[in-house]
């Protein structure tokens, strides 16, 4: 794991109100997972970016040091780690991820 992998995480992080690193894309996610982290956010008309970590394995190792957690896929909002899947998906059955979204001034959260 370089140092210039952890900076790059790092500033997609700081640049993207929103960012999930997921397996493949949003329109053809490649696991159940990022596919259900993904119909969370659309679900919440949240827009957000994606990083595909299966294009990167520089990435895809270093997500997890980064915010030592070992799965993908990993959301962040306004820089801050929030959880992968399981996370998302209590948090979004509870409405905590609504609020979080609306607390940090994301748009589209209703």
């Amino acid at each position: 794991m370089t140092e210039d992998t952890q900076a790059r995480i790092g500033q997609i992080v700081r640049d993207h109100d929103v960012v999930l690193f997921m397996k493949g894309t949003p329109l053809f996610p490649q696991c159940g997972f990022s596919s259900r982290a993904v119909a969370i956010l659309q679900h919440l008309n949240v827009e957000f970016d994606s990083v595909d970590v299966l294009q990167d394995q520089a990435v895809r190792q270093g997500i997890k040091q980064f915010s030592d957690w070992p799965t993908i896929p990993q959301l962040y909002v306004k820089g801050e780690f929030v959880g992968g899947s399981d996370i998302m998906m209590e948090m979004f059955e509870t409405g905590e991820l609504a609020q979080l979204f609306e607390a940090k001034g994301v748009v589209g959260a209703n």
